[in-house]
């Protein structure tokens, strides 16, 4: 057996280390046991506590510079949760139409500038950083191919760049917003606005629709093996994401689970987060977020991780855009259907095929464009001149959850009140269910368990090991929520 380190991943936000275990099967080099590492550890939850409430929405989104307006909306459903208040009609729609500017902002950054690059020879095409240093596998695509993908590359910068200045006309500025606040949204509506979105929403869609679309088609023509790499645990869980109404049930796309071949209910109360192999203290373990809690442990026996693993029943499941458009597609969701439909057709695949690399990148690219498409509806219920904010006093004593998705998955906050300050604040974030360790029946997490299987042809360039991981864009980032500013050492531990 010959184990090999990949340390750090690049291409991903943080530090993630990925250990896999390789044996010969069948004459294939195969990964037989991986571990999942996430290498700093930064506190938000510590630093909230004894805060003004109202300061969770705009300190949580620093927890990650790719998905801030996710944790500004999960935050602020947190607040209304706990303050009582629902926003009016538009101060829903804009958080809505801001979240999906950063949805579509991360979906094309994910596979052009993050996860594409495990494609492609570049060799002759741009030899210049940040292209190298590369890994070169005979089966990347070349020439023609490799060259249109790279101009498209270079497009997709453009496109981000809009994507932000579209959420930045009812967000006020992007990445972060300061405009989500519990009770809707201080932006106003008008006409120039909604025409100023228009415009570059139509700009936006019709890149997703002749450029990302098509080219995740083509990859996945070149590496139609991909159908079969990379599984995981076959569980799904979406807590839902845009709301369609103020009944936190009616939402674009539906909150539910997929566990053990059964479409479920989701039930907040049946989630823990386990501990056994993450640095923090045994007493923080097995506990529902609501009454978690976040202490360090550096030098804790067998631990491995800075990430915690929840777990939904004691189960692992997966989140991420594959889980939400499965649910929806069980769910019986009409566009997703013939969406997903379509492509299973065009690849001769049945559903199953969705539970791998490829089925990850594809539910990416049509959950982009379908939210893009229903943004433009979005725009069309727009009232201008009528409230977007309704006021909410902050309560002595309360306690809230706010449950959202962010582009990598299901993401979650949770808050306890105590003389009008913040006692209590966890988070759960996308990357803390996919990267998470074993828990403590050692079951592996997600990515863990998706790599398990996976053929490694070359241990000098273990590129397939990164097509599993860089299929769920993990972000340590935001899962594992002090670092010093110089990096130094924090007891036996290094910042790298």
């Amino acid at each position: 057996m010959t184990t090999i380190k990949i340390d750090p991943v690049t291409r991903i936000e943080g530090h993630l280390d990925i250990e896999v275990s390789i044996e010969v099967d069948g004459g294939v080099q195969r990964v037989v046991d991986a571990k999942s590492s996430a290498t700093m550890f930064r506190g938000f939850e510590i630093m909230l506590k004894g805060r003004d409430p109202r300061d969770a929405t705009i300190y949580t989104q620093r927890i990650c510079g790719v998905c801030p307006i996710s944790h500004a909306m999960a935050s602020t459903l947190n607040l209304e949760s706990a303050f009582g208040v629902q926003p009016p009609k538009n101060g829903r729609i804009l958080r809505n139409l801001v979240l999906g500017a950063n949805f579509i902002m991360s979906h094309i950054l994910h596979f052009y500038h993050l996860a594409a690059l495990d494609y492609i020879n570049t060799e002759g095409v741009v030899d210049i950083s940040p292209w190298i240093p590369r890994y070169v596998t005979p089966d990347m695509v070349t020439e023609g191919t490799a060259v249109a993908l790279v101009g498209h590359y270079v497009q997709a910068l453009e496109i981000r760049r809009k994507a932000h200045q579209m959420g930045a006309i009812f967000g006020a500025k992007l990445p972060c917003t300061s405009t989500f606040v519990p009770g809707g949204c201080t932006e106003v509506v008008t006409g120039e606005k909604v025409s100023d979105f228009s415009s570059l929403i139509g700009e936006i869609q019709g890149f997703i629709d002749g450029v990302y679309v098509p080219d995740v088609l083509t990859v996945a023509e070149v590496f139609s093996d991909y159908f079969s790499i990379g599984t995981g645990c076959g569980n799904m869980l979406a807590y839902g994401v845009f709301d369609l109404d103020n009944t936190q049930t009616s939402k674009l796309l539906p909150r539910g689970r997929y566990t053990d071949g059964n479409m479920e209910d989701v039930d907040p109360l049946e989630i823990a987060e386990c501990v056994r192999y993450s640095r923090y203290v045994a007493e923080g373990g097995d506990l529902n977020p609501s009454v978690g809690i976040t202490e360090p442990d550096i030098d804790k026996p067998g631990a491995y991780s800075w990430i915690k693993s929840p777990r939904y029943g004691g189960k692992v499941h997966e989140v991420g855009p594959l889980a939400r458009i499965f649910v929806s597609y069980l769910a019986g969701e009409p566009t997703v259907k013939e969406l997903v439909d379509d492509v299973l057709t065009h690849f001769g695949a049945q559903t199953d095929a969705l539970f791998s690399v490829l089925g990850r990148h594809a539910a990416r690219a049509l959950e982009c464009k379908f939210v893009a498409d229903a943004m433009v509806d979005w725009l069309d219920e727009l009232d201008p001149g009528q409230p977007v904010y309704e006021y909410s006093a902050i309560p002595e004593f309360a306690t809230g959850m706010g449950l959202t998705e962010a582009p990598r998955g299901a993401l979650g906050h949770w808050i306890e009140i105590n003389e009008s300050t913040i006692s209590r604040y966890q988070v759960i974030t996308p990357t803390a269910w996919n990267a998470s360790p074993r828990d403590h029946f050692d079951q592996m997490g997600p990515i863990e368990q998706a790599l398990v299987g996976t053929p490694v042809s070359d241990f000098e360039q273990p590129i397939e090991v990164l097509r599993v991981v860089h299929s769920f864009d993990p972000c340590i980032a935001c899962a594992v929520h002090l670092i010093t500013p110089e990096g130094k050492s924090l007891g036996r531990f290094r910042v790298s």
